[in-house]
């Protein structure tokens, strides 16, 4: 069962949260936010939070531009990195129209609508994501370029530097979250490194991601490391990138729909008919932006 608004209310007032970040992406997947203080928040829970759609990136014109953020009250969390005075949580949100109807170029939205049409197949659809990311030096008046990777280890490689303090803090701070973290290393480039997550049901992962990029750049940020996701930050050395974990499940049986182990290679016809959907639509995923 889900959490309820006065859990949301009692939550704030015994956490002593004094702001709330409501986050939502543009459909690049750049994570905005739009921040109230603690005694808006019923009002917030009530009907939601209006907001100028038209400023961003993909959403509406001008003149459509009246959106407001409904969250997900599931999402709520405490932010690590700001509980001090001012401590403040956070929640992921949908976005409506005026109308009330969810925004269709909303990407959490969209993938929400997706879930539903596999659920109507009686199928739940889980992914775990793998995202490397490069950390780099910045300089005393917190330029980054040009770029100095902040080690010379390569993948797997033991080392004592400053990243393997960073990366237990950001685990921490992940774990904050209520995410489940089951690996942490170093990559193949300079300065590059994987955390890797547990994976989940698709909204939880996605929730999961966005929150993990926005949590490495905080935390990279307090130690004077700057964190970027870009897929090919520097030249001459290898690139970043995101690589997704897929999964089909019987909803009335909980078994793998992907496995057959009298079929060859063990896929079953669902799994071969899901790799064929994947490659007759892999020209438009492919010219999705990277979320960096």
């Amino acid at each position: 069962m889900g959490k309820s608004p006065d859990d949301i209310l009692k939550a704030v007032k015994d956490e002593g949260v004094k702001f709330v970040n409501l986050w939502f992406t543009d459909i690049a997947g750049i994570v905005k936010s739009i921040t109230i203080p603690e005694s808006e928040l019923p009002e917030c829970l009530d009907h939601g939070v209006w907001f100028d759609g038209s400023s961003i990136e993909g959403f509406a014109r001008i003149a459509e531009s009246d959106m407001y953020l409904v969250p997900d009250l599931d999402t709520y969390a405490v932010i690590p990195w700001d509980a001090g005075d001012e401590k403040t949580a956070r929640m992921i949100c949908n976005v409506y129209t005026p109308q009330g109807e969810p925004f269709i170029g909303d990407p959490r939205g969209a993938l929400k609508r997706v879930l539903d049409e596999a659920a109507e197949m009686g199928f739940t659809f889980f992914t775990g994501p793998e995202l490397e990311f490069f950390l780099f030096k910045a300089s005393p008046d917190g330029a980054t370029l040009p770029l100095q990777p902040h080690d010379h280890a390569g993948y797997f490689d033991v080392s004592t530097d400053l990243a393997l303090s960073v990366r237990r803090q950001m685990v921490n701070a992940l774990r904050a979250f209520g995410i489940r973290t089951e690996a942490l290393h170093h990559e193949v480039a300079t300065g590059q490194h994987e955390i890797d997550f547990r994976y989940a049901e698709a909204i939880t992962s996605a929730d999961n991601a966005v929150t993990y990029r926005i949590t490495l750049k905080a935390i990279a940020q307090m130690n004077g490391l700057h964190c970027t996701f870009m897929p090919k930050p520097a030249p001459f050395i290898n690139g970043s990138g995101m690589h997704t974990h897929q999964s089909l499940v019987h909803k009335s049986t909980g078994k793998n729909a992907f496995r057959n182990g009298e079929n060859e290679y063990g896929l079953s016809d669902i799994a071969l008919h899901f790799v064929a959907g994947q490659l007759t639509h892999a020209k438009a995923m492919a010219a999705v932006v990277a979320p960096w």
